[in-house]
């Protein structure tokens, strides 16, 4: 910690990790950040990466495991945090599939990357997201709909996946996005998105993921796949059925862990960082 003569509140809690931020779009809803302390070379905003949490809401964790890799890229990372129990007290699911009643997590996340834009010295235009599980199937479903928003994505291990298949309801598919979202697949601004699929070998656990009648299943779900692997891979030859280019990652030894797979993540966001800052520059 600085000397006291030297504090400075602004300093202090607006640089580094950050307090937990209410949104000032829906304070239902937050957010956390890190940004490295200032150094020779730096740009004037830094890229910034959207890390997506899942279930259990661990946006302050995957934040902090996130520092060393922004010190070393120069970047930030934002992690918004949606809380469960909104509405219902028992519901754990509500961003996965992007509305909730009249919450539109896509347009929230969307906010919270313009607020942060505004208040940090950070990129608001293209950035990177990562989300692992729960924050894999928001990733895929985010990327459907805000493809100009996005320079790559990492999806991880989401156990519930919508296909890029206008013959399935959503959400096993994009049929009827248009009237739910106002919009529906741009397969070709979706192209110029770069696109990891991350998961770990050992990610063969089924009973979350295998759950007739609860509130986060549909029938159909089931012939995507048992595990998260074989769900994934379902979703990479939907993905390639319509030419998009897919890095696709399995990670050894590493079970349902979003940070267990980081060592592809890591490599995959360092390149994708650099193909952004290249193209900003000129």
């Amino acid at each position: 910690m600085p000397s006291d003569e030297n504090r400075h509140p602004t300093l202090t809690y607006f640089t580094g990790a950050t307090p937990i931020f209410a949104s000032q779009a829906d304070q239902r809803v937050s957010y956390c950040l890190y940004i490295p302390k200032r150094a020779e070379g730096d740009p004037e905003r830094f890229p910034l990466i959207v890390l997506q949490h899942g279930t259990a809401r661990t946006a302050a964790r995957y934040r902090d495991a996130f520092r060393d890799f922004c010190d070393q890229h120069r970047c930030a990372v934002v992690a918004p945090l949606f809380p469960a129990g909104i509405g219902d007290p028992d519901d754990l699911h509500n961003f996965k599939f992007l509305a909730y009643g009249e919450m539109r997590f896509d347009l929230l996340l969307l906010g919270i990357v313009d607020e942060v834009a505004e208040r940090f010295p950070v990129m608001g235009g293209k950035f990177l997201m990562y989300g692992f599980s729960g924050g894999g199937q928001f990733a895929h479903r985010f990327l459907y709909l805000h493809p100009d928003r996005l320079a790559a994505i990492s999806i991880g291990a989401p156990g519930r996946i919508t296909q890029l298949d206008d013959t399935l309801p959503w959400w096993l598919g994009t049929q009827g996005m248009a009237e739910i979202f106002g919009a529906a697949p741009d397969i070709e601004a979706i192209r110029n998105v770069s696109i990891q699929m991350v998961v770990g070998a050992n990610d063969v656990e089924t009973w979350e993921i295998n759950n007739p009648g609860d509130s986060n299943w549909m029938d159909g779900v089931e012939l995507t796949g048992d595990t998260r692997i074989e769900r994934l891979r379902t979703l990479e030859r939907s993905f390639r059925a319509h030419g998009l280019d897919v890095e696709f990652d399995v990670v050894p030894d590493a079970a349902h862990s979003g940070l267990a797979v980081r060592s592809a993540v890591d490599a995959f966001l360092a390149r994708s960082l650099r193909l952004l800052t290249t193209r900003a520059g000129k």
